[in-house]
């Protein structure tokens, strides 16, 4: 990675991938494409909660650790988490990958179901498939944007669900480091560009179709190296044409970066 310029489009993360980059000798080209804006509503939670004392949900589905988070405080602010604890210390509790088990462990919650990397919803319904769900009342944490995937697989299984929103993803503010990023593409300035979620991708796309450059943005691309964090990322990327150079495994920010150092050896 010794003198390479290697573009982020991660935002949360973002310095402590750029301080990856450097430690390998590489130069981070910071491009966030992507915000996270709260989207919990306590009034709604509050109501929720005690719904669920009345009214058991069967399964409580988590998939990031940022929004378990949001979920707890807002709880922990309400002065009802210990309801909420109760609720899930009787209903069975499933995971999507190691943020979420954390965070819940940490408030030491029974965690029944666990998704094997790497961490997708296919993994989500191969553990829940294990027994029949039909009139099961399922609660999904929502992450971002509704998972529409996972919505449907489970509603074709005879699932009634309910998605509980903590934040949503959008633009960020200012997207002038995203235009930074499509001129160093097409000056041939960026050697790795660095995906860490499809939503970065879906949003560098529309902003690069708001100004009429996706097809320059997608060739200028092609060009470099692309590395995706995960199959959903890639999946995104190869919607729009994207060849995708490095993938990890296991799809967390150690391997990745090292997966981009050992291909640019």
């Amino acid at each position: 990675m010794k003198d390479k310029t290697i573009a982020i489009l991660e935002n949360r993360a973002g310095e402590q991938l750029a301080d990856l980059v450097r430690k390998y000798g590489g130069t981070p080209f910071s491009a966030p494409a992507l915000a996270e804006v709260p989207d919990i509503d306590p009034v709604l939670i509050a109501q929720l909660v005690s719904d669920w004392r009345t009214d058991l949900p069967d399964i409580f589905i988590f998939q990031t650790g940022v929004g378990v988070k949001a979920l707890f405080a807002t709880t922990d602010a309400l002065g009802i988490t210990e309801q909420l604890l109760q609720v899930l210390a009787s209903a069975m509790v499933v995971v999507r990958g190691p943020k979420p088990t954390a965070v819940l462990r940490s408030r030491n919650v029974r965690i029944d179901l666990s998704a094997s990397e790497p961490y997708t919803t296919a993994e989500v319904l191969a553990e829940i498939d294990v027994s029949s769900i039909t009139g099961k009342r399922v609660v999904v944490q929502r992450y971002g944007d509704t998972n529409l995937e996972l919505q449907h697989a489970l509603e074709e299984r005879g699932a009634k669900v309910m998605e509980v929103a903590t934040y949503r993803w959008s633009l960020p503010e200012n997207i002038k480091p995203m235009l930074d990023l499509m001129d160093a593409l097409d000056a041939d300035a960026i050697d790795v560009v660095c995906f860490t979620s499809a939503s970065q991708v879906y949003n560098l796309f529309s902003v690069a179709k708001q100004l009429n450059r996706a097809e320059t943005l997608q060739t200028a691309m092609n060009r470099s190296l692309v590395a995706s964090i995960g199959p959903v990322c890639t999946a995104a990327l190869e919607k729009y044409g994207i060849r995708v150079d490095i993938e990890p495994h296991p799809p967390k920010l150690g391997p990745f970066i090292n997966a981009i150092n050992i291909k640019l050896s």
